[in-house]
């Protein structure tokens, strides 16, 4: 059974830019994934009632993201 640990990044008074270049929203319509320019893809959880909130930042991308696909099971 794989287990997944969230990593927590911490940062001053402000978050790290994140100009968005490319936009997905998933099947379920329950989640938004942006990649920016800066080279980092976030996730999103979108409520029912519209309310968008965030939930994972991932970085490592050392060009811009300009582009998003999903990816077959």
């Amino acid at each position: 059974m794989r287990t997944s640990v969230p990593a927590v990044a911490m940062w001053g008074k402000t978050a790290p830019l994140h100009s968005i270049t490319a936009v997905m929203i998933t099947d379920d319509q329950q989640t938004i994934v942006t990649g920016s320019q800066e080279g980092q893809i976030c996730l999103w959880d979108l409520s029912s009632d519209l309310k968008i909130s965030s939930k994972e930042i991932l970085f490592g991308h050392t060009a811009s993201v300009t582009c998003l696909a999903k990816a077959r099971e």
